[in-house]
């Protein structure tokens, strides 16, 4: 532990606040694996579509049997689909309209937690360019005062601290963006899957 508060000292503000966003961002992204495996994310989307098959074939009832109460998002929304367009007071229109605002709502929760690691892969990097420069400024301040007498190894070893910072704010954006366009690749597929059910449920079933 006081080693690693030497090497973070040796960065200054800048390397504090870079490993204070490396915690935040390890947490974001084991939060985010739980939260989508919560979803069904990842699940196959058979249970949805063995009750579309049910729901095509005429027998609305046990298609809904099928996937009521499951948590899976391809799941609620064919839910929500099979509801509205058996809903007597909504016209064909209405309730396409009512599945289009419940899918968004689920996919806002499943996109949720995006936008903080778009932001950090974004200011981790210019955090450590920031930490760079006045390690910098303060290595050549150095140089000035000691003139004649400054020592090369002193100033070398200015800047190899200095230079901490950018490496450090690297080795957090670049996670930070991998994960973030790996779960949006997720959200995405299955964005496409309930698209893809939704039309399959408001082109063929029950009347």
């Amino acid at each position: 532990m006081t080693d690693l508060v030497e090497f973070l000292s040796r960065g200054g503000p800048a390397l504090w606040a870079i490993a204070a966003l490396s915690v935040v961002t390890l947490a974001l992204i084991f939060w985010k694996i739980w939260q989508l495996a919560q979803m069904g994310a990842w699940s196959d989307g058979t249970q949805t579509d063995e009750a579309i098959g049910h729901w095509q074939g005429g027998d609305a009832a046990s298609g809904l049997r099928h996937i009521s109460g499951r948590r899976s998002l391809r799941a609620q929304m064919a839910v929500a689909a099979m509801e509205a367009r058996q809903d007597p007071g909504l016209t064909a229109e209405a309730a396409r309209e009512e599945t289009t605002r419940i899918a968004k709502s689920l996919l806002s929760d499943a996109r949720g937690g995006l936008r903080a690691l778009e932001l950090i892969a974004t200011i981790a990097p210019l955090l450590g360019l920031l930490g760079t420069v006045l390690g910098m400024i303060a290595a050549f301040q150095a140089l000035q005062v000691a003139g004649t007498r400054a020592d090369p190894a002193t100033l070398a070893g200015g800047i190899w601290e200095a230079l901490l910072t950018t490496a450090a704010g690297m080795a957090v954006a670049i996670p930070a963006s991998m994960a973030l366009t790996w779960f949006e690749t997720v959200v995405d597929r299955v964005q496409a899957d309930m698209e893809d059910a939704a039309t399959r449920i408001f082109t063929r079933g029950p009347r």
